[in-house]
């Protein structure tokens, strides 16, 4: 995403995106392509700790609607790994 990184944000957040094989069946199911996901990654307005080890929560929006998307650091391969994306429920 180079360059990207919001003030105070992880300094994984530069890295390259990979995509899951889970998110790109998503990708299909929930309809949105890596070029929507991308923009997603770079709108993103918040960033918080997964109830899952490792992960985080981003929080951004699609089409007007509030999404979230999952990802994991890899610190080996310094890869920023989306492991899925969706779109939250309105109240």
């Amino acid at each position: 995403m180079g360059g990207s990184r919001k003030p105070d944000w992880p300094v994984w957040w530069d890295w390259e995106l990979e995509l899951s094989s889970h998110v790109l069946k998503r990708m299909v199911d929930r309809r949105f392509s890596e070029v929507d996901l991308r923009g997603m990654m770079a709108s993103a307005m918040n960033l918080r700790e997964d109830e899952e080890p490792g992960r985080w929560v981003v929080a951004t929006s699609h089409e007007s609607r509030p999404w979230e998307v999952i990802v994991e650091p890899d610190p080996e391969a310094k890869l920023l790994v989306v492991i899925t994306a969706y779109p939250l429920e309105s109240p």
